[in-house]
């Protein structure tokens, strides 16, 4: 697999995503959702400020030669850093990818490991090295939570309920994006905006989105956005015009309590960059 392949896939999940609609309190051409300081092309002038970074994480795995593969974590973990300055450049400080900086690099690098290894793209291998990357990753970054002084939405989430968010989810290889998403984008039909939409709606589903729960401030939102979600499928997902039109009422309802799925987003990213490298989509 060639370096250009694997880039181009990572800045089209990106690109797809944000062009998916109607998405529930998230940014696409049509609606702004909850995110009043970005639009969609906010989001596509981060996502194309991303090419040196994925190219330098897919480099930096091609390069790699040691045994633990936490180390390359480590290595790519400051070209992440230096990417989300980039993205803050271009969207006027307004944070458009940052958890895609987290988890699409994690998972290019990982391809990266693949080609190394003369390994044929394969999802399941590709979260085996996922796993690997990430072993110490909770130990690490939950380690004396209560000692610091600043903490992100995710290490409060940690400490406030137990819920590990997206670095959980990362550890132990994206299980809603392997176990979830991926096998019902296989099997879905429809047009790919039909058929990423639904995708979107059972990640909702699926996972706790720690980006909604912070908007909430709670975790009893989960189970109410649950419910929505089972009544979308019930009217038969975005094939049908009431599916459609639900979603469209989710949105407002969505804008008028200022909720956002993010981290269900950024894992609809994921799960389009393997269905791009899997030739699904």
């Amino acid at each position: 697999m060639y370096n250009q392949q694997v880039v181009n896939a990572a800045l089209q999940a990106l690109l797809y995503e944000v062009s998916v609609t109607p998405k529930p309190g998230l940014v696409d051409p049509a609606s702004v959702g909850a995110h009043d300081d970005m639009d969609v092309f906010t989001f596509i002038d981060s996502a194309i400020t991303l090419r040196p970074y994925f190219e330098a994480v897919y480099q930096q795995a091609i390069n790699f030669d040691k045994r633990d593969l936490s180390e390359l974590f480590e290595q790519i973990r400051p070209l992440g850093i230096t990417a989300e300055q980039e993205m803050f450049a271009a969207t006027n400080n307004v944070n458009t990818h940052k958890g895609a900086i987290f988890s699409l690099g994690i998972l290019v690098a990982a391809t990266g490991v693949l080609e190394r290894q003369k390994i044929p793209y394969d999802t399941t291998k590709l979260m085996m090295v996922v796993e690997k990357m990430l072993t110490h990753l909770l130990k690490n970054d939950f380690a004396d939570l209560s000692a610091k002084k600043k903490l992100t939405a995710g290490e409060k989430q940690f400490l406030q309920y137990g819920k590990g968010g997206i670095r959980e989810e990362a550890a132990a290889g994206y299980p809603t994006v392997i176990k979830v998403a991926l096998p019902y984008l296989r099997r879905s039909n429809g047009t790919r905006n039909q058929r990423l939409l639904n995708t979107l709606m059972l990640i909702v589903k699926s996972s706790q989105d720690s980006n909604l729960i912070k908007r909430a401030g709670n975790v009893n939102v989960l189970p109410w956005v649950k419910e929505k979600v089972d009544f979308f499928f019930s009217l038969g997902g975005s094939q049908t015009e009431g599916g459609r039109l639900y979603l469209e009422q989710l949105d407002n309802l969505f804008i008028e309590k200022n909720l956002s799925l993010g981290g269900s987003a950024d894992l609809l990213i994921l799960t389009i960059y393997c269905a791009l490298l899997e030739g699904i989509l």
